[in-house]
């Protein structure tokens, strides 16, 4: 039986117990999870609990906040929330 996959995975196919790359790579589901369990691994290395939140935190990384910097001279900070006397 061969059963050709779609959207992402356009060109393979499933024959048999095997999954097949459009090369002709033929990868067997103890691969593919080993594959899987390597890269949950990596993740955990990482820091991260899922790719979702891998993702996700590299869209944050990419999406920099700006700061607001105000410089205020203590002296009159001081004066303006404690009064002279307290200086």
């Amino acid at each position: 039986m061969c059963q050709y996959l779609t959207g992402p995975f356009a060109g393979w196919s499933v024959r048999g117990n095997y999954l097949v790359s459009p090369d002709g790579d033929r990868m067997t589901p103890e691969r593919i999870a080993g594959l899987a369990w390597r890269e949950q691994m990596e993740l955990r290395v990482a820091g991260f609990a899922s790719r979702r939140k891998a993702e996700a935190g590299q869209k944050k990384a990419g999406q920099r906040q700006m700061v607001k910097v105000v410089v205020v001279d203590l002296g009159d900070f001081r004066d303006r929330h404690f009064g002279r006397s307290a200086g």
